[in-house]
């Protein structure tokens, strides 16, 4: 029950967390879009912190860590809404745009995870 509770509030806040993000990218470079790079590409570096810190160095309490990243990171990061974007960008004829946002998405969320969990594990 405590997991589940941590979750739900943990991915409230991380849902919160990333509509911020996406309304400052809304407004800095008109577009959502980066919004929701930047969001993928933080909560990839986060997650990987976050695992890395609990897996190595931290003795972290199994609710504490299924809130964190099941909650929180689940709730901010978003393939779904990655995905939404490349189909907007497909639809307005803009395949190069979609593919280098799937693409960049993928290559600097990989590069993101693994310095979080190289942060993390050396901390």
């Amino acid at each position: 029950m405590w997991s589940t509770l941590a979750i739900a509030t943990g991915g409230a806040l991380g849902s919160v967390a990333r509509y911020g993000v996406t309304r400052l990218a809304m407004e800095w470079a008109g577009s959502g879009t980066w919004g929701t790079f930047a969001v993928n590409v933080t909560g990839s570096l986060l997650l990987g912190l976050i695992v890395g810190l609990s897996d190595e160095r931290i003795a972290m309490h199994p609710v504490l860590r299924n809130g964190l990243t099941v909650g929180v990171m689940g709730g901010y990061t978003t393939f779904s809404t990655l995905m939404l974007d490349s189909a907007r960008q497909l639809g307005t004829g803009s395949a190069l745009a979609a593919v280098a946002n799937i693409g960049g998405s993928i290559l600097v969320g990989l590069a993101a995870m693994l310095l979080g969990l190289l942060i993390g594990r050396s901390a």
